[in-house]
């Protein structure tokens, strides 16, 4: 007689359901493993989030300041955003100087001549590209590999993938001093288990204490939390008993127990105050800074991904005025900075990925014809730069290149794809191989596409 899945877990009782059960804590920590050795071992992404101009920051055009003021050329052909044509204003110079840095001479603009010191160990990928110039979409892309909602963001792949190290802490910690736009959705774990999510601390408070809501119990001793817990988990293995694994009861057990372990670790994690003041001097002050060296202090305890964004909304969608750049970048130069620094004096950089960018670029033209915004620049989505460093990268180089005005990606174009399945790669994945079935599909990060680029590895 045929019996139902639900019916033999029922019929082997509780030996088999205490067996499960057990392994509910940890199973969806555990480890698909890598499909070749791995580079990287941990993921820092600093997302400026809201589009930060790539020609006036790490993609210098000298044709801008001979065409300054002057229509878009016919040569570079009509200009595209999400499948329509586009009018832009005419070409606008930086405003920004640049200088060439390191061994490497790589030219970085004044706004980031800190990070220009540490070129050297920096891969400049000037030809980065994206499908819709939309904020939404662009973060949803960046973030998850696909414009539209519902797909696992980068860090849920990797931490499915690699599983975490400190069972202590979250696996993928996310560090925002307000909600980005489209967030939370651009951090969670959309199909996979829910374990696999980001956690999102709101990392504009800078007493550590009050960082993390009810990190510390003040009604009840820990022996007293874990006799709950303990009772709770009785519950638990006699629902799995009747009713078999279910992954809302799993996600749950697991959230709440990583919650209770956190209240001996994340406090201290999060504490910066524990840092010696040189480091703390060296990394700035702001939200943006706590959250760099927060990042470090938290894969230095075993966390897979830390994702850092640039404040709340999209400070860098700098529409009216270019010259807002300036302020933005004296918040972000240095910590960026301290952080290679302090990862590479700490021998972290070798297997530690640094990405830094955000959704897409901006035009090296003035907004639409008949704007009154005069200054400003539009989205770009068709070319833009992205730093990598560290994790395998291959250090003081420069990869692919836009057209001579930063229009479009001309020279060895790179679909964010492309970088995903490189960055699963350096994590020592096949990217069409890290694969999750639902609703009758295989899915992965880089939908049915996507190609390693070998030559930004070293």
């Amino acid at each position: 007689m045929a019996i139902t899945r639900r019916d033999a877990l029922l019929t082997m009782g509780s030996g088999f359901g205490m067996t499960a059960f057990a392994g509910m804590l940890g199973a969806n920590a555990v480890a698909k493993g890598p499909h070749f050795p791995a580079k990287a071992k941990r993921v820092i992404f600093l997302f400026l989030n809201g589009g930060p101009s790539h020609v006036d920051t790490f993609d210098p055009k000298p044709a801008l300041d001979k065409y300054d003021g002057k229509p878009v050329p016919d040569s570079v052909g009509p200009i595209a955003a999400a499948g329509h044509i586009v009018q832009v204003g005419n070409l606008m110079k930086s405003p920004f100087s640049f200088k060439r840095y390191g061994q490497s001479g790589t030219p970085v603009s004044e706004l980031f001549a800190k990070v220009g010191e540490c070129i050297d160990d920096v891969c400049v990928i000037r030809s980065v590209y994206s499908d819709i110039p939309n904020h939404p979409q662009g973060l949803f892309m960046m973030n998850c590999g696909h414009s539209l909602a519902g797909r696992p963001a980068l860090g849920s792949w990797l931490l499915y993938g690699l599983g975490t190290e400190n069972h202590n802490l979250p696996g993928f910690v996310v560090l925002a001093p307000g909600l980005p736009i489209m967030a939370p959705q651009i951090w969670n774990s959309a199909f996979l288990p829910t374990s696999y999510q980001g956690t999102w601390i709101q990392n504009n408070e800078p007493d550590s204490q009050k960082l993390i809501p009810y990190s510390r119990n003040t009604h009840e001793t820990r022996v007293q939390q874990q006799q709950k817990l303990d009772l709770l988990g009785k519950l638990n293995r006699l629902n799995l008993q009747q009713q078999g694994p279910t992954p809302q009861l799993e996600a749950s057990i697991e959230g709440m127990e990583t919650a209770f372990r956190m209240q001996t670790e994340g406090v201290d994690a999060f504490d910066i105050g524990k840092e010696t003041e040189a480091t703390r001097a060296a990394y700035g002050d702001g939200e943006f800074a706590r959250g760099c060296l927060m990042a470090r202090r938290l894969v230095e305890r075993g966390v897979r991904m830390v994702q850092v964004y640039f404040g709340a909304g999209q400070p860098w969608d700098s529409h009216s005025d270019i010259m807002e750049h300036r302020k933005l970048g004296q918040q972000s130069d240095q910590p960026i900075a301290a952080l290679l620094r302090d990862l590479k004096s700490r021998g972290m950089l070798d297997d530690t990925l640094v990405m830094i960018g955000g959704e897409f670029g901006r035009t090296p033209a003035v907004e639409a014809k008949g704007s009154t915004l005069q200054n400003g620049r539009d989205h770009n989505s068709d070319g833009f730069t992205m730093l990598l460093a560290g994790g395998g990268v291959k250090a003081g180089t420069v990869y692919g290149g836009t057209d001579e005005f930063g229009f479009k990606a001309v020279d060895k174009p790179m679909h964010v794809h492309d970088l995903h399945a490189s960055i699963l790669h350096l994590c020592g994945f096949d990217h069409t191989k890290l694969t999750y079935r639902y609703s009758g599909r295989d899915f992965r990060l880089t939908d049915v596409s996507g190609n390693v680029v070998k030559e930004i590895m070293a």
